[in-house]
């Protein structure tokens, strides 16, 4: 397990999680794993930049090992305390437990919740200055980006921001940087990363970014919490953030659909037959046999929505739900949709789906369509006809 450089005597530290397939719990699939990044600064202060998930506390040992003894670290920067960062602090500080941890206020009282032990703690706030020696780290509090603790480090002289959660992906590999890999791999990754953990903080992360930009530090590399380091462009992901985070959408309609018997997808089918008659893009999802963190990444940037579900127990399918509460949370903002489905005795699961469209702030543009037990060929017409309309408004932006 050895460090990898990043620069003149910066070194990652951090896990590679080849075989996770799963996120904050079972809400985010990753597919292509990823890593817990850490970093390994060497001057007057032997500095480390976060830590990695507790399972992974060994490897990044070893690699803090085959730089430097782990004894002599005499700094600890703790730019957010969720597990997958902090959780390899306790055992790390078995070595060195005199070592400071700075953080931000929230994060110190958040690490003592967690690990409940005392830690050498001093909390910082933005504009702090943290001289490392030869070096200087510059800190930066991004609140609600996405927890309440969650920090920023500048390291000045080098020009490196590390960047917590912000502009990383879920993306294991052997390679460190964002030109080592495909880039549309990269962005696909970054993509999915936003639209389904960050999408919700859109409008905070505007202000963050407007407020990095007043400070005018430059910047030539980004170092992340997890996956690909940008080096080559680092304004690149940063432009795109500032696209995502102003909530553009594209002419494009997602059809997202749960069925029991097949009448609901019979319904759908005929919705993106009008759609695609129409010459609008489409893509269509039966979520119960789709990743659902694809499927909101395909929803990020369409305008509009539109989704079915059968009746099951005076309700929505499961799957349907878990989905629908999913979105909901995530607020998407200045999206269309609207709902159908089919049903036996109780059309209650279609009323239920358009609410919850409502709750989550589309605009309800058709009123929900709904059919008992299986459509017939003038219920299939309208279900046509209803994916045009849609079309149409799309069309019209």
């Amino acid at each position: 397990m050895q460090a990898v450089p990043i620069a003149k005597n910066i070194w990652w530290v951090g896990a590679i999680d080849w075989t996770a397939r799963h996120f904050h719990g079972q809400t985010y699939t990753t597919q292509r794993g990823t890593t817990y990044n850490a970093y390994l600064i060497l001057d007057e202060k032997i500095t480390l930049i976060d830590a990695v998930y507790g399972p992974f506390a060994g490897e990044m040992i070893q690699r803090i090992r085959s730089v430097v003894p782990a004894e002599k670290i005499d700094t600890i920067i703790a730019n957010h305390i969720e597990p997958d960062h902090s959780g390899a602090l306790p055992e790390l500080l078995k070595f060195c437990p005199n070592a400071r941890i700075y953080g931000s206020e929230r994060a110190g009282q958040g690490l003592e919740h967690y690990y409940h032990q005392k830690l050498n703690f001093q909390a910082v706030k933005t504009g702090d200055l943290l001289s490392l020696g030869r070096r200087t780290l510059r800190l930066i509090e991004i609140p609600m980006i996405h927890w309440p603790d969650s920090m920023m480090s500048y390291l000045v002289e080098d020009q490196i921001l590390f960047s917590n959660d912000t502009f990383g992906q879920h993306y294991a590999t052997s390679e460190r940087f964002d030109d080592e890999v495909p880039q549309e791999t990269l962005m696909e990754e970054t993509g999915k990363y936003y639209a389904n953990i960050l999408w919700p903080f859109g409008n905070l992360i505007a202000q963050r970014l407007a407020e990095i930009e007043k400070m005018a530090i430059p910047i030539r590399m980004i170092a992340t919490s997890h996956g690909l380091s940008w080096r080559k462009d680092p304004w690149k992901v940063i432009e795109a953030y500032k696209r995502w985070s102003a909530n553009e959408t594209k002419p494009k309609i997602v059809v997202v659909y749960e069925t029991m018997y097949g009448s609901t997808a019979k319904m759908a089918g005929k919705i993106v037959e009008g759609i695609s008659d129409a010459g609008v893009p489409f893509k269509l999802y039966d979520i119960a046999q789709t990743d659902r963190t694809s499927v909101i990444y395909d929803m990020f940037d369409a305008k509009a929505y539109i989704v079915g579900s059968s009746n099951h127990d005076g309700g929505i399918l499961p799957n349907m739900v878990s989905f629908m509460e999913f979105l909901k949370g995530l607020h998407p903002k200045n999206r269309i949709g609207c709902a159908f489905g089919s049903y036996g005795w109780s059309g209650v699961a279609i009323m239920k789906l358009e609410a919850i469209l409502k709750e989550a702030g589309v605009a309800i543009v058709h009123p929900a369509l709904s059919v008992v037990y299986a459509p017939d060929d003038a219920q299939l017409t309208a279900c046509y006809e209803l994916g045009k309309k849609v079309a149409a408004l799309v069309q019209k932006g």
